[in-house]
């Protein structure tokens, strides 16, 4: 078992259900952003420090892999060490996913988006009372138009809908699903599939990085075989 504690998050189980049940229509990307200055590290960069997180939430959100990723970073405070780096992830289905991380930036953000052609859900974990916002906005394409008059008509405004979210620690649910792991068998959500497909697509992240943002391909399947 792997410590990915978001997977345990209420709000992010609640984007899952929002995907699954088809809330957002067809999913077209996701988006997230962590920044903030510091907790500057001298051991590892902010791309293995932060990134996985949403790594790990992504593949939870879509329930599968990306195929292939690019990026770019640069080390401004250790040249040796990336502390700003954008992520671009390629998945099945022409979804794509996009991933800013920063030790460097003066605006703190911990937030989680996913866009369908429905609505879109947004996770804002500095957000204390509206950790999740759900805004029934899109554009329908399910109709034909022979002016841009007509294609207006096609624009969707609805409601922004915060629905409730249970509140519990994360890390206390991923205790206790371990504690029923080791009683049971049970399978958990983060076990070492789960860890060895995120650490799968950092090592190609880091590959484009180092190759100024060459696309890297990832392998598919629990041995990194295709």
């Amino acid at each position: 078992m792997v410590g990915h504690t978001f997977l345990y998050n209420a709000a992010v189980r609640k984007m899952k259900e929002c995907v699954d049940r088809g809330i957002l229509g067809k999913i077209y990307y996701l988006q997230a952003a962590r920044t903030h200055l510091g907790l500057i590290r001298t051991d590892v960069s902010a791309v293995w420090d932060l990134a996985p997180h949403d790594i790990s939430i992504f593949s939870y959100l879509l329930g599968k892999e990306p195929n292939r990723v690019s990026a770019v970073g640069r080390g401004y405070l250790n040249s040796q060490l990336e502390d700003v780096a954008f992520i671009n992830l390629f998945y099945d289905d022409d979804i794509i996913g996009n991933i800013h991380i920063s030790w460097v930036d003066s605006n703190k953000l911990r937030q989680v988006a996913v866009i369908g052609s429905k609505a879109r859900v947004v996770f804002d974990d500095l957000n204390t009372l509206e950790r999740l916002r759900i805004f029934e906005k899109g554009v329908s394409l399910d109709k034909p138009y022979t002016n841009f008059g007509e294609f207006q008509l096609l624009l969707r405004d609805g409601d922004i809908v915060s629905p409730k979210i249970e509140i519990e620690e994360p890390l206390r649910s991923v205790c206790l699903e371990f504690i029923q792991c080791v009683q049971t068998g049970k399978k958990p959500l983060a076990d070492g599939a789960n860890g060895l497909q995120v650490v799968r697509v950092m090592c190609a992240i880091q590959q484009s990085i180092e190759r100024g943002g060459e696309p890297v391909l990832i392998p598919q399947g629990v041995h990194g075989r295709r």
